[in-house]
């Protein structure tokens, strides 16, 4: 069914909900509202019905995945209002809807609840020039109206059935009367005059406006303009219709009647409408080339809804990082949005298509499609790659006549093949594919076609990043000990945690060296810096530390003496490092601290408390320097933690709050698997993951030596 089709008639229980919308519209003197219904199965938010705004100016809008970061998606997660009391807020606050509505107007978005869940949203926009504070009479409102739709759902038993487009409800009557007397007025005027209702359509048109467009006012009633005038249809034009409708701003712009005629329109907006003035261009005023007559466009949104869908699309691909991040961004965002049910994600590689991610597909008929060569004859997508064509297809008929084995492998019913291409280049294919026959439109396939630039790109970077990524972990491993030794009455586990964003090669580094039957050292370091160099020195480093200890010198004869190096070397960068001899028969270790945190110790009877040492300078500022050392009993089953600062270090809290919080959550957890009390300590500073900086963590723990 197309966009602007018949529609099938609204049932009772809908017919409910859309004057329940009108009623809270009216009421709260909003300018536009909507009505959104949670689809439990995909985790999106789906516009079911709306007014007070032609349904093509909410396309960018139609589909809110619920996780995402967006008022409407708040509401229903969090359930409670959402305010936003402006563009300004609304960039601030969420920029990627920001993206796709740059107009002046405020915003609320109430949950939708039942008994014990939320199932929508009823969302509300009123112009500029409205107080951007919402007083508690208005919120009681909004709150009340949210709650009728709520009663109105749970009377009508089973769940609503979402559709394909949402609903337009007529906010307020279409009246297409005139006076007399403001006719005549009117017609005097000169040029020509229009007046639109709210939802942007055509109710009155005086004779010489008819003239001006070149179009019979019967053409014109009821029908928004675009619809009447297909010259009209230009993003250009709608952002500028788009801005009165939203904003309720005066506005004015120069457009082109074919085949030669300016006209200059200025818009009058109030919360009843917009009153339009049309008059012929002054010769003087004309721009000085005429912009080309655009042909009329088929159903679908109008150009500037796919312009700001695709913004909004870009602005989303923008926050991936990894080639992950890329499938998970498009799975999440671009197939609700096209009301796909199926992904995949494919790459060149050698001659072959090699599948980087996929969504609703099972893993065997992802393992019969990865790896074909690009000339398969079982999907086009090697074909769509080599040509930079896409291709739709409609149904499996369609596509059985040249694979007829590609609906046998997927039972898929619609597919879109996209080009990924940079610069000329391609890099791979971009496949949306559904369960049912899906017909696409002149605008859903230009929308796509441009969607495959935009995650082209992404793609592209993505790659990059995870290689550069790869690259800077394996030198990384390379330079960290591959095994640590097996000790007498020692377990040890180590983990190494590069930063979460950034590609560079951090200088964190940690060692257990066996020193005898009885005796072992444990060292943690951190190089400043992250590039290639901060690795090599951290490569300088270790290995000095090694050979002093092997050698027999004490904890700080071992700092002293790799002091001394660098010091030589002059590396222009600084290390802070601990190091740590156990004597595991004696019960005790001896610390020496060149400006590192020091580690935190859990005694057997559980009590958890950092160690008190007295720490020199750091490594590389001076040859002289001092390191004096610390000792400390070591009982049977103690419990050490060496880390390094990007553990405790984290944004927006005082570093001692963070480790005295750490030292406490030690104190109280289950230490009896090295490898899982990694995961939780570095669980507990960084609940979110995306830790700023690299971490590396060494835990000991001394138990009774065999005989």
């Amino acid at each position: 069914m197309s966009r602007h089709g018949e529609r099938p008639a609204a049932r009772p229980s809908e017919q409910a909900l859309d004057r329940a919308l009108a009623t809270a519209v009216r009421r709260t003197g909003a300018a536009v509202g909507g009505v959104y219904l949670l689809d439990a199965r995909q985790q999106v938010l789906c516009l079911v019905a709306t007014g007070g705004l032609p349904p093509e100016y909410a396309d960018p809008w139609t589909r809110i995945v619920l996780a995402t970061q967006d008022p409407v998606a708040d509401a229903v997660r969090e359930d409670r209002l959402v305010w936003v009391d402006g563009l300004e807020e609304l960039a601030r606050r969420y920029p990627r809807a920001a993206a796709a509505q740059p107009y002046r107007f405020c915003m609320a978005a109430a949950p939708v609840c039942g008994t014990d869940t939320c199932r929508g949203a009823l969302l509300l926009l009123w112009p500029a020039g409205r107080s951007p504070r919402a007083g508690h009479r208005e919120r009681a409102r909004m709150t009340h109206a949210a709650h009728r739709i709520s009663g109105l759902l749970k009377a009508a038993g089973e769940p609503p059935a979402i559709p394909e487009q949402p609903r337009v409800v007529q906010v307020r009557a279409l009246d297409t009367r005139a006076p007399q007397a403001a006719l005549g007025f009117s017609e005097r005027l000169p040029g020509g005059s229009l007046a639109l209702d709210t939802e942007g359509r055509v109710v009155f048109v005086t004779s010489g406006a008819a003239r001006l467009l070149d179009c019979d006012a019967a053409s014109l009633l009821g029908r928004l303009p675009w619809q009447a005038l297909p010259w009209l249809d230009d993003p250009a034009y709608g952002d500028k219709y788009r801005t009165a409708l939203l904003s309720r701003e005066p506005v004015s712009f120069h457009a082109l009647r074919p085949p030669g005629t300016w006209l200059d329109f200025y818009l009058f907006p109030d919360p009843d409408g917009i009153s339009v003035r049309v008059i012929e261009t002054a010769l003087a005023d004309r721009p000085p080339t005429l912009a080309p007559v655009r042909p009329p466009t088929a159903t679908g949104p109008a150009g500037v809804s796919r312009l700001y869908r695709l913004m909004h699309l870009s602005a989303v691909l923008t926050e991936a990082v990894g080639v992950r991040d890329v499938v998970d961004l498009v799975a999440a965002e671009i197939l609700p949005a096209f009301d796909a049910q199926g992904l995949v994600l494919s790459v060149a590689d050698a001659g072959r298509l090699k599948i980087t991610g996929y969504r609703g597909y099972r893993p065997e008929v992802i393992a019969c499609l990865d790896g074909l060569p690009l000339d398969t004859g079982i999907t086009p997508a090697g074909k769509v790659i080599a040509t930079g064509v896409p291709s739709f297809v409609t149904d499996p008929d369609e596509m059985a006549r040249n694979y007829p084995q590609a609906p046998r492998i997927s039972g898929k019913q619609a597919w879109a093949f996209l080009p990924l291409i940079v610069s000329g280049r391609p890099v791979g294919c971009c496949i949306l594919s559904y369960e049912r026959p899906h017909t696409f439109t002149a605008d859903e396939r230009a929308v796509l076609t441009s969607l495959a630039g935009l995650i082209a790109q992404a793609m592209d970077r993505a790659r990059l990043y995870d290689a550069k990524h790869q690259l800077a972990h394996d030198l990384q491993q390379a330079l960290l000990p591959r095994r640590l030794p097996r000790v007498d009455g020692l377990d040890v586990a180590a983990r190494y945690l590069p930063a979460s964003h950034g590609m560079d090669i951090g200088g964190d580094f940690y060692d257990v060296i066996r020193l005898d039957h009885h005796t072992a050292a444990a060292v943690i370091g951190d190089v400043q810096g992250h590039s290639a160099a901060a690795a090599a020195l951290m490569g300088q480093v270790r290995t000095a530390v090694h050979a002093h200890a092997t050698a027999g010198a004490t904890p700080d004869q071992v700092l002293a003496r790799t002091n001394r190096v660098l010091t030589d070397v002059e590396p222009d960068l600084l290390v802070s490092c601990l190091y740590a001899h156990l004597d595991l028969t004696g019960h005790q270790i001896t610390l020496a601290s060149a400006g590192h945190p020091p580690p935190l110790m859990r005694r057997p009877d559980g009590h958890t408390a950092p160690l008190t040492v007295d720490p020199g300078p750091l490594l590389g500022i001076h040859a002289d320097a001092v390191y004096p050392p610390t000792t400390v009993p070591l009982p049977v089953h103690t419990l050490l933690a060496l880390y390094t600062d990007g553990l405790v270090e984290v944004p927006g809290r005082e570093t001692d709050d963070t480790t005295a919080g750490l030292t406490d959550h030690l104190a109280r957890t289950d230490v009896s698997d090295l490898g899982r009390l990694i995961d939780d300590l570095v669980h507990h500073s960084w609940p979110q993951g995306r830790h700023t900086d690299d971490i590396a963590l060494l835990l000991l723990r001394t138990r009774p030596r065999r005989r």
